[in-house]
């Protein structure tokens, strides 16, 4: 690997960092970063960073086995397409319009016990369908020790933030 290039790692690394500031959303750390880069910062010593993780879970709708066997064939449907589409591509000389049929259907069988099965088996202790996601509730902005007074000392001048310390 050239040395011009730094490893992925390395480019979420700062060499001893140091807060600068702590903001409830994402939305107001990038207003900040943004400020800093107006004043020609040096932004390449920053990073903004999610700490205090939770974790979201968002319940769409009740599960049945209405529900179920609607993703079956839908899932079916499309596992049995991408099939049909490679058999068509791979084996030559077959009716393309009969493959994607008997592909289609096979995937809708098949996707269908499969979604049963697993349904049958969890014995109604999950009769819901959700989301899960993993979101940040502060963002905190760390700089190089080498010029974090100055990023601090320049988002003192953006307006509204010297207040902030006093809420």
């Amino acid at each position: 690997m050239s040395m011009s290039h730094p490893q992925l790692g390395s480019l979420f690394e700062l060499e001893f960092p140091q807060s600068v500031r702590v903001y409830d959303k994402y939305a107001e750390a990038q207003k900040a970063v943004d400020h800093l880069a107006d004043q020609k910062f040096p932004v390449e010593n920053l990073a903004i960073v999610g700490t205090e993780l939770k974790s979201v879970e968002r319940v769409t709708g009740r599960r049945t086995w209405s529900t179920v066997l609607l993703r079956g064939v839908s899932s079916g449907v499309s596992v049995g397409l991408l099939f049909g589409l490679l058999a068509i591509l791979f084996i030559p000389g077959v009716n393309a319009l009969v493959v994607l049929l008997v592909a289609v259907l096979l995937g809708i069988v098949f996707n269908v016990i499969m979604q049963a099965v697993a349904y049958a088996f969890t014995g109604g202790r999950r009769d819901f369908e959700s989301l899960t996601q993993t979101v940040a509730t502060k963002y905190e902005i760390l700089c190089e020790h080498k010029v974090a007074q100055q990023a601090r000392e320049l988002l003192d001048t953006l307006p509204g933030e010297r207040a902030r310390a006093f809420e």
